[in-house]
């Protein structure tokens, strides 16, 4: 029994392969591949939509009398995932892109419909270049100027590479030594701290002669208050005695009218009595 899966095989001294019969195939034999939809399309029978990328078992064959520049073009079969209808479409080794033949319809590609714009307004380009001297001199002076930018450009990046060139990266790291860049950082913090002290202090002072200054302005005003106090007192304790010894006048003289009617009532019951006694006589 020969082995299975055998990769090497015997072959007799005698053997002479022009003996074995040549098997007879078709002149067009179709393969069985597995490819990927290459773009969008859309079945024509059920409308079901098969996107870029779909896995098929396809058939490959070659295009019967069709090449261009000596490249073959190859056709592949396949069919609708809903209603098994055939779709076939073949390579386009001018544009570098497939071809839908049959069985479907492709779908808009804003892509490719930019890159065929790009690719026309190229060639209107060229041949109004062609038929337009004017039009050749313009593009050649916006050329030459872009020409010059770019030297310049490169002259400065030159020119900054020559200058980096020239410093030397171990003198620098050198010189920023990291223990006195601590030292330079502590000494920077100290005298921050410094100055943040004496502002307060500086304002501590300030808000104390505000203070002294609000006191004194405080004892000013109330020395004026009692000036102003005073002499209305004295005014008003004067007119008060004024008052006193006028109604002390008023009692006195009260007194002495009293005394004078006394006397006068004295004096005309004298008078009466005086009369009655000379009557009795």
């Amino acid at each position: 029994m020969s082995e299975r899966k055998v990769l090497n095989k015997y072959y007799p001294p005698d053997f002479d392969p022009s003996k074995i019969p040549r098997m007879k195939l078709p002149k067009n034999r179709q393969y069985t591949v597995r490819l990927m939809a290459p773009f969008n399309m859309r079945c024509k029978t059920c409308g079901e939509y098969i996107y870029k990328g779909k896995k098929f078992n396809a058939r490959k064959e070659d295009a019967e009398n069709e090449d261009y520049l000596g490249i073959r073009i190859y056709r592949f079969y396949i069919k609708c995932t809903r209603c098994l209808q055939e779709i076939s479409f073949k390579t386009d080794p001018r544009n570098t892109d497939y071809e839908i033949e049959e069985g479907a319809t492709r779908n808009f590609m804003a892509l490719k419909l930019a890159q065929e714009q790009e690719k026309r307004e190229e060639d209107a380009e060229k041949e109004e270049e062609a038929t337009n001297p004017m039009k050749l001199l313009e593009n050649r002076t916006q050329q030459s100027k872009q020409e010059i930018e770019l030297m310049e450009s490169l002259e400065e990046l030159r020119d900054l590479n020559r200058r980096q060139g020239n410093v030397d990266y171990d003198t620098m790291l050198l010189k920023y030594n990291p223990a006195e860049l601590k030292e330079q950082i502590k000494r920077m913090q100290e005298e921050e701290d410094e100055n943040t002290v004496k502002n307060l202090m500086g304002i501590k002072r300030k808000i104390n002669e505000n203070e002294e200054l609000i006191e004194s302005d405080d004892n000013m005003t109330k020395s004026k208050i009692k000036n102003v106090i005073t002499p209305t007192t004295q005014s008003s304790v004067k007119k008060k005695v004024s008052k006193l010894n006028l109604l002390n006048l008023v009692k006195v003289n009260n007194v002495s009218s009293t005394n004078k009617t006394k006397e006068s009532c004295n004096s005309l019951s004298l008078i009466g009595n005086y009369s009655s006694s000379d009557e009795s006589n």
